[in-house]
């Protein structure tokens, strides 16, 4: 309840603030909404000064399987508040309300399930070059990773990092974006912190005026005391906006080797305000 209530709270003051600054924003014509969501990868792209926008994971389904167990893990609930401070600097606060995992020993056939609200995220992302995205276009964001989840898909212990954004726009609806990431990931145990980076690599395309979507490409290496990893992941997805101000979205990725996850599909929306 007490984790509620500060999210409650944080949301309503960064609503707030975009509504006490909205004459900014309505006096300048507002830029392509550009989402976080879909996808792997993170734009270079800022909120227009004065605008909230609010993206919304509905449904989230990741399966992994060895041997030995699989792991299905469902998330729904999973927000992110993105709140422009200016020209090329925005605010962002992410939660993930519900999350559910479901283990099944396959040898056994025993079953053990959790369910459980994720960690606050908070970060701020500074435009270098074109905070509309469109040309050439590089941000820096730097966020820290609150420990307020359950142990279900909560980390238990404060993480940070540091993720690059990069974008080109390639002409004929195309576009290349790098997002390259280093993070002081919690460890497995849920105790203490390792080093971890990578990068995501993708090629996005305009269907039609409304419809895009992309192709990624991402490989993360972990170096957890508990077990050194290098994940890879394949993903594809799509985006329809209606309208200029709302998205709507759907995904999936695949596991490329067996440190990654088998699959997961997803899907969302988003409304700027």
């Amino acid at each position: 309840m007490r984790l509620r209530r500060t999210m409650r709270t944080a949301v309503t003051a960064i609503m707030g603030a975009g509504a006490a600054w909205s004459g900014v924003a309505l006096a300048q014509d507002a830029r392509d909404l550009c989402a976080d969501r879909p996808g792997l990868g993170t734009p270079a792209c800022t909120v227009d000064t004065g605008r909230v926008v609010v993206e919304l994971g509905l449904g989230d389904w990741t399966r992994e399987k060895d041997a030995s167990s699989r792991t299905d893990t469902i998330q729904a609930g999973d927000a992110l508040v993105r709140l422009g401070l200016g020209d090329h600097l925005e605010a962002q606060i992410g939660w993930t309300a519900y999350g559910h995992v479901r283990t099944r020993d396959r040898p056994s056939g025993a079953v053990e399930k959790d369910s459980g609200v994720g960690d606050v995220q908070v970060a701020l992302r500074r435009n270098l070059s074109n905070p509309d995205g469109s040309g050439f276009s590089i941000a820096i964001m730097p966020y820290v990773s609150l420990p307020a989840g359950g142990s279900a898909i909560g980390d238990g212990d404060w993480g940070a990092g540091l993720i690059v954004p990069v974008s080109f726009d390639l002409g004929g609806g195309f576009s290349l974006g790098l997002t390259p990431e280093i993070d002081a990931a919690v460890d497995e145990d849920r105790s203490g912190r390792h080093f971890a980076y990578g990068s995501v690599a993708g090629l996005g395309f305009s269907l039609s005026d409304s419809v895009s979507g992309a192709i990624e490409a991402q490989v993360t290496r972990d170096d957890d005391p508990a077990g050194h990893a290098t994940e890879a992941l394949g993903g594809l997805s799509f985006a329809w906006q209606p309208s200029d101000d709302m998205q709507f979205d759907i995904g999936a990725n695949i596991g490329l080797n067996a440190d990654s996850p088998d699959s997961e599909v997803y899907l969302g929306v988003v409304r700027r305000f």
